[in-house]
């Protein structure tokens, strides 16, 4: 399905699910019902101001619809070991893919970082030939892998945040405007476990789709922030010492 029909596509859904007719959404945009029947058929027209248009009727945001496009497109999820050797074992590449990932263009990474073009491109270059981006000209790109990729958990670059990264960041104080540390403890079924690992992934994903929403905020009002979400069976070292003979056999 090209770019086209799925945006209209989303539009008709989006129609559907607050139960708005072609009838009146002619009338809000001073058109013929026949005129908007076409425009949403296969083949049909529409122009940017016409989606810009529909998108007040809706009460969406242009960058929201596209958010949704983009959350369809089927993405790869984790990266082969191999892909994963590659990104980590050279510094700079593994920085470029991170800021792939932030959706960060060019002219960005190269504001922020001290890294030269030449590094840059040829960064690009190498995550096209992983099938990470795919490159495009002037140096834009598409993400081949969906923003909420999965590392590994036994994986080169989560053996690599946990040597380099980890204490890194939680040394912060989290007492920033945004932030958060919590750390609760307790036990239920696995099933209910499981119910809970996915309720996190989908926090992970609004966390990508408001950063997607968010592209259009001039740079001066945006911050960098970074998401940790972990959900394991597990007792602390030192209470496991504690534990009674057999009792702590039960947990993984």
């Amino acid at each position: 399905m090209s770019s086209t029909q799925s945006l209209v596509a989303l539009i008709k859904a989006e129609l559907k699910s607050q139960g708005l007719s072609y009838a009146e959404l002619a009338r809000e945009l001073d058109l013929s019902e026949s005129s908007v029947k076409r425009m949403l058929a296969p083949g049909g027209e529409m122009p940017l101001s016409r989606v810009d248009e529909i998108c007040r009727v809706l009460k969406l945001e242009f960058a929201e619809l596209a958010a949704r496009m983009a959350a369809q497109s089927p993405a790869q999820r984790e990266l082969s070991l191999e892909q994963e050797k590659a990104v980590v074992a050279d510094p700079k590449l593994l920085l470029v893919a991170i800021c792939c990932l932030s959706l960060w263009a060019l002219e960005d990474v190269l504001a922020r970082y001290r890294l030269s073009e030449v590094d840059a491109v040829a960064a690009l270059v190498k995550l096209d030939r992983l099938g990470v981006i795919e490159l495009r000209p002037n140096n834009r790109y598409k993400l081949k892998v969906a923003k909420t990729l999965r590392w590994r958990p036994q994986g080169p670059v989560m053996t690599f945040f946990r040597e380099r990264v980890m204490a890194d960041f939680f040394a912060g104080g989290f007492d920033g405007e945004g932030e958060l540390l919590t750390l609760v403890h307790g036990e239920f079924g696995a099933g209910h476990a499981r119910e809970l690992a996915e309720r996190l992934q989908r926090a992970a994903d609004d966390f990508a789709r408001q950063h997607l929403l968010d592209q259009k905020l001039p740079s001066a009002e945006k911050r960098p922030y970074s998401v940790v979400i972990g959900l394991r069976s597990w007792v602390f070292e030192a209470f496991r010492d504690l534990e009674r003979t057999g009792l702590g056999q039960r947990r993984g």
